[in-house]
């Protein structure tokens, strides 16, 4: 009697051991997918999926870009607090011009960029 239930025991065992190996190989292939979605998403043509900027000052600061493209202007202010952080999500690949302006409206840094690529810009002190 005691081998039966042992042995009712030992196959629910492996039984549990084979749903669990199924699982996490649907896991590992939905991650898979997933990253397989993220790179096909980032090779959007001419689109850029995120800029963000983080601001390592002792201020707030107000980032200022423009650029011109396709004979469409786009120009967008973000306003980062002290370590803060702000993204421009879906920007169109392409040069920009740049002004960095403290909160005494002093221009902290001026120039031009060019977006290819997702990018993370920290701006810290000279």
């Amino acid at each position: 009697m005691k081998a039966i239930i042992l042995l009712c025991l030992l196959s629910i065992s492996a039984h549990s051991q084979a749903l669990d190996k199924i699982i996490k190989s649907g896991e590992i292939l939905v991650t898979g997918l997933t990253i397989l979605k993220d790179k096909k998403a980032n090779t959007t043509e001419g689109i850029v999926d995120k800029v963000c900027v983080r601001n390592k000052l002792t201020d707030k600061i107000t980032l200022n870009l423009a650029g011109s493209f396709s004979g469409v202007v786009l120009s967008k202010s973000l306003v980062i607090q002290k370590d803060g952080k702000e993204c421009l999500l879906n920007v169109p690949v392409g040069v920009y011009t740049y002004e960095i302006v403290l909160p005494n409206k002093e221009i902290y840094k001026r120039g031009e960029y060019r977006f290819d690529e997702s990018i993370t810009i920290t701006v810290k002190p000279d």
